[in-house]
């Protein structure tokens, strides 16, 4: 006899139509966990301001969860009134760069890092706790999770732990204080502190914390004696139709451009190369898909690279799988900085599962890079190794030109959505 499904509740702001990222990891651990015998109950923000939305992923909802909905106010509600592109753009993370901020970006970073904290989303925390409280306990919930950022949510949790004693999982998409842009947000000693005290209650209020990479567990594992899980993000059956290969020799960046982000060696190498194969200049795309910073598009310029750049900007999740399977080369770049080697970036997975080679660049030691060594899908660079880059570029290129550029992975299976989500299961499930 089958046992009733045990309930669990997700507190999560991201959800559909929000695009990006950030709503992917959710969305398909909801979509499996029925499959595992879990009721998943999603509580997200009625009224939302995302910075970006794909109303194709509303029909990825599991028609097994049971969605609650409550209102929030935001401060980015407000400040679009001053300036809605801005306020996309910090909301999204697409900080300008430090030398090019107007005196309205900087008021905004000030007031983002110093008077919202942990972030604008404060102001759910209250009307959240009184209106899960009751839920809870109406429908005999014994088990939550929150996940951010924003980190605004696990207060939700602390608040619910500390009144009704659930089990109480806290999922870190990404760091806390050591994510890259925390630092751009102008924040006073004062802030600083709040954060730092905000994310220790949390780290050891939490009975289990889960993250995205190693790293990130080490990092906290000196904050906190709570167990720490590694739960990394993953790839999903896309319902694609196989792609042709684009004519052009096109290496194409999948996903939000940051300024930090900026590969001058890779805008360099290309260059070089322009010169010195007389095909390159025919054959080169370089393909950007999603929001590109204007640092990213100016250096562009600045190595006359401008007659190869195909800027598509942001598009559905649907029109990204298909493009990133018709390029012929996968660029992932994260910030060159020690706090960034935690970041394991969502598309990754994707890429993974694309069959096309994959050139990333970051900071020595970055978490990704043991992923792709491991799954033989592509090549890891530093941003030192301007020379072995430009290397690989013309040896991939003559791959190319022989129709023959192709990857083999392997070991992909342990990254499915499906397997992480017995992954999942199996931890809200113990004891």
């Amino acid at each position: 006899m089958k046992t009733a499904p045990k309930k669990l509740l997700i507190i999560t702001y991201y959800w559909p139509p929000a695009g990006g990222p950030g709503v992917q990891r959710w969305l398909k651990f909801v979509k499996y966990l029925p499959d595992f015998n879990i009721q998943p109950i999603v509580y997200i923000p009625e009224n939302p301001t995302y910075p970006i939305t794909d109303e194709g992923l509303l029909s990825e909802v599991s028609n097994k969860a049971i969605i609650l909905k409550n209102k929030i106010f935001e401060p980015y509600q407000l400040a679009g009134f001053l300036s809605q592109n801005k306020t996309k753009k910090i909301s999204s993370g697409i900080i300008p760069n430090k030398k090019k901020q107007s005196v309205l970006e900087k008021a905004m970073l000030w007031i983002r890092g110093n008077l919202f904290i942990p972030d604008a989303r404060k102001f759910w925390v209250n009307p959240s706790v009184k209106y899960l409280k009751k839920y809870i306990q109406e429908h005999n919930i014994d088990t939550i999770v929150t996940s951010g950022p924003p980190h605004s949510l696990h207060l939700i949790g602390l608040q619910l732990k500390q009144d009704l004693n659930v089990k109480w999982f806290a999922d870190f998409r990404d760091p806390w204080t050591t994510i890259g842009y925390h630092k751009q947000l102008k924040l006073s000693v004062t802030a600083q502190k709040k954060h730092k005290e905000l994310e220790r209650k949390v780290l050891n209020g939490a009975d289990t914390i889960i993250v995205t990479s190693n790293t990130t567990k080490v990092e906290f594992q000196a904050l906190t004696s709570k167990p720490i899980e590694v739960i990394t993000n993953g790839y999903d059956i896309e319902k694609v139709d196989k792609q042709i290969l684009d004519s052009k020799f096109s290496l194409a960046h999948i996903g939000s451009f940051l300024s930090e982000r900026n590969p001058e060696i890779l805008w360099r190498s290309l260059a070089e190369l322009v010169d010195e194969i007389p095909s390159f200049q025919n054959d080169l795309e370089i393909k950007l898909i999603g929001a590109v910073s204007q640092e990213v598009l100016q250096s562009i310029s600045e190595y006359q690279l401008d007659n190869y750049l195909n800027n598509l900007g942001y598009v559905s999740h649907n029109e990204a799988v298909v493009e990133q399977r018709k390029s012929q080369v996968l660029l992932l770049i994260e910030i060159n900085s020690e706090d960034t080697k935690s970041i394991i970036p969502g598309k990754l997975f994707e890429y993974l599962v694309s069959e096309r080679p994959i050139i990333a660049i970051g900071p020595k030691d970055s978490d990704f890079t043991s992923i792709i060594k491991s799954t033989n899908t592509g090549v890891f660079f530093t941003y030192d190794q301007k020379e072995a880059l430009k290397n690989l570029i013309k040896s991939y290129y003559n791959l190319y030109l022989n129709q023959n550029l192709k990857v083999n992975p392997v070991g992909l299976q342990q990254y499915s959505r499906k397997k992480l989500t017995e992954q999942l299961a199996k931890l809200i499930t113990r004891n």
